[in-house]
């Protein structure tokens, strides 16, 4: 059984949906049933491969150790202690970075499916911790936010006290209804987009990976897009369906993509909470830095090279490989010429609510989205590295 992934795991979806809707329908805590079903689902994906399951529950543990610890010692603090902070926060994406690392060489440590997701919900919790937003953390609270099956390997990715607000409510029987309509449809749509779109999708990629003429590889990028899109939408539409049947409104994660006028349009619809939670956490952080110290004269050039770190992070985050870092930094850098070009140029500014230049500006933004799937699938490095063997 896998999540989202075949008929076993949507048998059995619609069998633990049962308790929570009555539980719904009759204005009860859905919290500790929540807690119970994700815990016993988690058991039965991951629970057969038993190095996969330790691992999980040492990082459970580690990580549950370390911001209660870490929330004692901040609350004792007049001060905040930059430098307990930032061990805290290596401490606390250590599993995550030995996981990237096992995936290229033979380590095999903390390799086990939703750590990258489980991560950033614990760094956000960390980072929160040390601003004095988060002033309690209680076991079940943090069982709950981390271990939500539905989100668990793939997200979408929520923020703890949102997630809070959602599991502390008991609903009243006509919202409670209301969102198990919402949560059904949503699970409908994304088995659609998942099973069917997808899967079309997905042939057309399969028939074009050979292929490296021009044409060809114009095609598979954009085939290669639309599956990604198509596949990746279907299953965070799943998610926050399934989500929905337990109580909670899981933030959205695609908002039309394909409409994007420039590419930061573009990271505003595509992966959003992905996307926002990397602008919150890394990229505001690092400009704070940056105009706290003065490191440049003009705050473009700092977000500049915001973004180009940010994405960068987001690509190594991926995976530590050629083809997701050259992603980050490709997109990194088309959002630093893309805030560049909308803060100095005259013409933009004269220009960018005029029809034509919209329609020109949405051709050149699809075009460059679609060569960043090339990218990242990894046939664009395929292709460089026998360009360079036919050199030789």
């Amino acid at each position: 059984m896998t999540f989202f992934g075949d008929l076993e795991f949507f048998i059995y979806l619609a069998l633990l949906s049962i308790p929570a809707a009555l539980l719904g329908v009759f204005e009860k805590s859905l919290k500790y049933y929540r807690v119970f079903i994700s815990a016993v689902t988690i058991c039965l994906i991951i629970g057969p491969d038993k190095r996969s399951f330790l691992f999980l529950a040492s990082f459970y543990i580690l990580e549950y150790g370390l911001i209660r610890w870490y929330l004692g010692a901040r609350l004792k603090q007049k001060q905040r202690s930059a430098a307990m902070y930032r061990c805290v926060l290596l401490v606390s994406i250590l599993p995550l970075v030995l996981c990237k690392i096992s995936e290229v060489t033979d380590l095999n440590v903390f390799q086990f499916l939703g750590i990258s997701y489980l991560t950033f919900r614990v760094i956000q919790m960390i980072i929160e911790i040390y601003d004095g937003i988060i002033k309690e953390v209680k076991w079940l609270d943090y069982s709950d936010f981390l271990l939500l099956f539905a989100t668990f390997s793939s997200g979408p990715i929520d923020r703890s006290r949102r997630y809070l607000h959602d599991a502390d409510q008991v609903l009243e029987r006509k919202t409670y209804i209301d969102l198990l309509g919402f949560g059904i449809q949503k699970i409908m749509i994304g088995a659609g987009y998942k099973f069917v779109l997808s899967a079309i999708a997905f042939k057309a990629v399969e028939q074009l990976t050979a292929h490296y003429t021009p044409w060809q590889l114009v095609a598979y990028s954009y085939s290669y897009g639309i599956y990604m899109f198509f596949d990746f939408a279907g299953y965070s539409a799943m998610a926050i369906g399934a989500a929905a049947i337990l109580g909670i409104r899981v933030p959205e994660n695609f908002n039309k993509p394909f409409i994007s006028t420039d590419m930061k349009d573009f990271w505003n619809r595509w992966h959003m909470t992905l996307s926002f939670w990397f602008r919150d956490f890394v990229f505001s952080r690092i400009m704070m830095g940056f105009i706290k110290k003065k490191y440049f004269a003009s705050r473009l050039t700092g977000a500049s090279i915001a973004f180009l770190i940010n994405m960068t992070a987001m690509g190594i985050w991926h995976g530590l490989t050629w083809s997701y870092v050259l992603y980050g930094l490709y997109h990194g850098i088309l959002l630093a010429a893309t805030e560049i070009y909308q803060k100095k140029s005259k013409f933009y500014k004269q220009t960018k609510k005029k029809k034509w230049y919209v329609f020109i500006s949405w051709a050149i933004t699809i075009n460059c989205v679609m060569f960043g799937f090339l990218i990242f699938s990894g046939q664009f490095t395929t292709i460089i590295r026998m360009i360079l063997e036919r050199m030789v």
